[in-house]
């Protein structure tokens, strides 16, 4: 008997002292596993001070991981301890399965293993310092239990975190080197195909979805930078969009992607998705866009493995031109921007159409007037709003435009030469 008179179930010769499995486990008179419930909140936000201030790697991580992943997978420890406790069993596969994908999504962002391993010691300590609080002489056996519960539990997460940080690694390595990367900087560079089949045994698709795109930084880029949590939050931006794309295509899709953006291959499918619409590739574009975090420019075409240079060519060209003339973010084709690429073609005409609006250019007031009042379809009480100002002076400086340039949008003929004039002061 114990010294409270609860009896002391010895479960082997070496094994901890036990409570009868029918009763909670208790410490200073209160059940360990609703204690800890109770304190997750609380507790979280203590383990991840305690992290921030003790591991450097974690203290430059995006305050949106923090907030987010981070705290996310403290919460779930702290739960699954309370049910490993409350049940008194190891735990299970699929209670470790969020422990696997983040230890994963650490290793696609550069976090060392040791570090991961580290917090994931710190935060049983902190536990088992929450739930042994203020125990007793005759709550031995309550401790040496939860004690062997946390060992047990401390060993699944080291390896189930291991393993499967380890894989993730081996994945990405093998992705960089492998026959992916081959294909890829095949396709981009123009190698023969016969020949590239012949040295790989590797066959590309009939035709791809070539795409090119541009990512804005991600405010905790410019928050974090310099530093390292500046290229974790760029790597995390990568990863997103990156599984987007996955998504979408159903398979690993082959990219060349960096902070700023890059190239993206998807084998087209038949039929091909549809450009706007439920499962488009607009809808595509704006999804990498919101889970990324970032504002996206894309352009898109689709061609056969050996018109891939000159389609990644031109989709590039797209992008800086849609980039450069102020258009709103979003997937773009040659079509949508016909006139702009063509005026943005070397030609003698291209300079001289830009010296149409020269006189405004020590008027920049002027200037942002003409191209909002464009861009919003000649209505004058939106410019107004948009530009925080009275439609009157709209209508006052359209007028000035019209006397210091010889040009009015309100004249058919003139409203075209100022479209053009207004991409080929873009373009020269």
């Amino acid at each position: 008997m114990t010294r409270d008179n609860r009896p002391l179930v010895i479960t082997g010769e070496h094994g901890p002292p036990q409570e009868p499995e029918g009763r909670p486990l208790s410490i200073a008179g209160r059940p360990v596993a609703a204690h800890l419930r109770a304190r997750v909140p609380a507790l979280t936000g203590r383990v991840v001070a305690r992290l921030l201030a003790d591991l450097p790697v974690y203290a430059g991580l995006p305050h949106e991981e923090i907030s987010g992943d981070i705290a996310d997978i403290v919460q779930h420890n702290l739960r699954l301890f309370a049910d490993v406790v409350e049940h008194r069993r190891p735990a299970t596969d699929a209670e470790l399965a969020q422990q696997r994908d983040s230890a994963a999504e650490r290793a696609e962002e550069g976090v060392p293993l040791d570090a991961i391993l580290t917090a994931y010691q710190v935060g049983t300590a902190m536990c088992w310092q929450e739930t042994a609080k203020g125990a007793l002489p005759g709550d031995l056996p309550a401790v040496l239990e939860i004690m062997d519960r946390i060992m047990v539990l401390q060993q699944q997460l080291t390896s189930a975190v291991s393993s499967a940080y380890l894989e993730a690694r081996k994945i990405l390595d093998s992705q960089e080197h492998g026959g992916r990367h081959a294909l890829m900087a095949a396709l981009l560079t123009g190698e023969p195909l016969d020949r590239f089949t012949h040295r790989t045994g590797l066959r590309p698709a009939a035709r791809y979805l070539t795409m090119t795109l541009a990512l804005a930084p991600h405010p905790d880029e410019l928050n974090q930078s310099p530093g390292p949590g500046a290229g974790v939050a760029a790597r995390r931006k990568i990863r997103r969009v990156r599984t987007a794309l996955d998504h979408f295509a159903g398979t690993p899709v082959l990219t060349a992607l960096d902070a700023s953006g890059g190239t993206v291959l998807l084998p087209a499918a038949e039929p091909p998705p549809p450009w706007r619409g439920p499962g488009g590739l607009c809808a595509l574009v704006e999804e990498a866009a919101r889970v990324a975090g970032v504002t996206v420019i894309a352009a898109a075409e689709t061609a056969e493995p050996e018109a891939v240079p000159a389609a990644v060519a031109r989709n590039t060209e797209i992008v800086d031109l849609v980039a450069r003339t102020g258009r709103p973010p979003g997937l773009y084709r040659l079509a949508d921007v016909l006139l702009e690429y063509q005026l943005s073609r070397p030609s003698e005409a291209l300079h001289g159409l830009a010296q149409l609006l020269r006189p405004l250019e020590a008027k920049p007031e002027l200037l942002r007037t003409l191209e909002t009042y464009l861009e919003l379809g000649l209505d004058r009480r939106a410019t107004a709003a948009a530009l925080h100002i009275h439609p009157n002076t709209v209508d006052y400086r359209i007028r000035r435009i019209d006397r210091l340039t010889g040009l009015s949008p309100a004249r058919p003929a003139d409203l075209q030469h100022i479209s053009a004039a207004l991409v080929a002061r873009h373009s020269v």
